[in-house]
């Protein structure tokens, strides 16, 4: 199956304002909308491409484009307070937005030609999905797809897997290999360009509406304004990975309020209770509202360490203008406080998905068995929280964190996704 488009554009997105205010003004009715059916699609497993077209022709993609290039300029954290809002709303529709927001958030690295071609796209309501993970078979930190050159230009073969949003977007970013070399670049290519096949295979039991499914590149071609180049560990590697999984830490905070909401509104209109309670309707009860505090109270975390770390990664970036490594060529120390908003994302990633399981878990003690009935769909918010937490396994960021604090030393990431390699048994002890 081929990516569909999500609908004909027929005018490019209006200039949106910076603030946050104003943006929640134009975008909250269509949170709204898209509130309306997510339990139907989710049931029903109906990928929400009107959604989608929705929010791409309010503008939704552009807000990260610089004032100075025709876009609204809105701040890191205030694109993370609305990626909080609409994952409430329904968090296959936040979280496939990552990877068009990634690209976007790369682009203020790249040179001036690329920024010319691609910011114009981005503003005229075209989306970039995302291509990057292989399944297997290709060794850590190297990539099996690759890009070579042909007499005609840049062609580009392979497959990937988690290909999150590529099948609502009108491109695609793939991470690849250069003539079989280590290392990677990035190509961007169009969904319906010849030789591109994308799958909607993706069989998580969360997320499952988000197109994380395969894509494969058959002799694609790659023009030279698509090809951007990627240095491990330069500014535009930390700040960009730092960002991705922000995103993703958004998207988990809005499953938290969506769970704190359907606690607050299911034990509001109950009116049975247990035989084994106080006796009181469910509104009134001390012990279930208890427990649906504590459900608001991890969503109210959530998202304040969120939006903390999006004011480092903010607070980074200004620092990075300012030294100058957010231009091509900067061959400096990387600014520190670019590190810090890493660090800081490095934390909450270790804190924000135990809250967002755990307000989706706790979801279950407030109104007992009638919770898991199917109709009510409140599983979903625990299914899509798990499938968002498992994206990074925390024990992987903790020990990082535990080895910063200890030793200083600075979060460190491969090229690329791969199998390790096998190492020989130690010596056995003399």
């Amino acid at each position: 199956m081929t990516a569909a488009p999500s609908a004909v554009r027929t005018a490019a997105p209006p200039r949106l304002p910076a603030d946050h205010d104003a943006l929640c003004r134009v975008f909250r009715p269509l949170f709204d909308e898209v509130a309306e059916g997510a339990l139907r699609r989710d049931q029903e497993r109906v990928l929400p491409f009107e959604q989608v077209r929705l929010l791409d022709e309010a503008g939704f993609g552009t807000l990260r484009v610089p004032a100075e290039h025709g876009g609204p300029g809105a701040s890191v954290e205030t694109v993370a307070r609305l990626l909080v809002e609409l994952a409430a709303a329904d968090s296959n529709v936040a979280h496939l937005y990552r990877s068009h927001l990634g690209f976007v958030e790369s682009l203020r690295f790249q040179p001036e030609h690329l920024r010319s071609v691609w910011y114009p796209r981005v503003l005229a309501g075209r989306t970039v999905g995302n291509a990057s993970t292989e399944k297997g078979g290709n060794r850590l930190g190297t990539l099996s797809t690759t890009l070579r050159r042909t007499a005609d230009g840049w062609v580009l073969d392979g497959e990937k897997y988690y290909t999150t949003g590529t099948i609502f977007a009108d491109y695609t970013r793939v991470s690849a290999a250069l003539d079989g070399q280590d290392g990677r670049r990035f190509a961007v290519v169009a969904t319906d360009a010849p030789g591109v096949t994308v799958l909607d295979d993706w069989d998580g039991f969360g997320q499952r509406l988000t197109g994380t499914g395969t894509a494969r590149f058959a002799a694609v071609p790659v023009p030279d304004d698509a090809l951007l180049d990627r240095v491990a560990g330069s500014p535009e590697a930390v700040h960009e990975a730092a960002f991705f999984q922000l995103v993703l830490l958004a998207v988990l905070a809005g499953i938290a309020q969506a769970a704190r909401r359907d606690a607050a509104a299911t034990v509001a209109s109950r009116r049975r209770t247990f035989n084994t309670g106080l006796g009181l309707p469910f509104a009134q009860d001390p012990l279930i509202q208890e427990a649906t505090g504590r459900i608001a109270a991890k969503a109210y975390a959530a998202e304040a360490v969120v939006l903390h770390a999006a004011r480092a990664l903010d607070a980074g970036l200004a620092a990075a203008a300012r030294a100058g490594a957010d231009r091509p060529g900067f061959d400096g120390p990387t600014p520190a406080a670019l590190h810090d908003g890493e660090i800081a994302v490095e934390h909450a990633q270790v804190t924000v998905p135990e809250l967002a399981v755990g307000a989706a878990q706790d979801l279950f003690l407030t109104v007992g068995a009638s919770a898991t009935s199917t109709a009510k769909g409140l599983d979903r918010h625990w299914r899509n929280a798990q499938t968002v937490a498992t994206h990074n396994p925390i024990a992987f960021r903790a020990r990082a964190l535990g080895d910063h604090w200890i030793n200083g030393t600075l979060p460190e990431g491969l090229d690329a996704i791969g199998d390790a390699p096998a190492r020989a048994p130690k010596e056995a002890a003399r």
